[in-house]
């Protein structure tokens, strides 16, 4: 399970919207010098806050922290078909349109074609899985008080 600390803002009928800190693991990386995200982590890429929609069958409440998780199973399945559908989809349309005997600039286009087809596809799903409970954070547990004396946090599980 991924897991992320956050603060709930509203409560509705069966979710919560939490705000959670984005934090870089570029401090940690030995690679930060050349790699893309520790640059736009520099130059102030994106957004430092996030607000996301938590299924939650529990009483939350307003201002309380939280701990969000997701599988790691549902990140690892969704991010591959995001990626290797629209590529393979690419090649699949640029190969086809070679076995019909098209030139080089029909097979360009059709792979450009099989590529956005690719894209369309991966939202249309993406749009499906929106409703599928393994797909989306739930709150997997509570941030209790910090401790004054150590100035750490304690996480309760329900």
């Amino acid at each position: 399970m991924i897991e992320e600390r956050g603060r709930v803002l509203s409560v509705e009928d069966g979710a919560v919207w939490v705000e959670t800190i984005r934090r870089s693991a570029c401090s940690s990386c030995q690679a930060r010098a050349g790699c893309g995200q520790s640059l736009l982590q520099r130059l102030g890429g994106g957004a430092r806050q996030g607000f996301i929609r938590v299924l939650d069958d529990r009483d939350c409440r307003v201002g309380e922290e939280v701990v969000v998780g997701i599988p790691e199973n549902a990140v690892v399945r969704g991010s591959s078909l995001v990626y290797m559908v629209p590529l393979l989809s690419l090649f699949g349309f640029a190969l086809l349109a070679q076995a019909l005997g098209a030139g080089e600039p029909s097979i360009i286009l059709a792979g450009f074609s099989g590529l956005g087809l690719g894209f369309f596809a991966m939202r249309w799903y993406a749009g499906r899985l929106g409703a599928d409970p393994d797909f989306m954070p739930q709150i997997v547990g509570r941030v209790d008080k910090p401790d004054i004396v150590s100035g750490t946090h304690e996480r309760s599980d329900y």
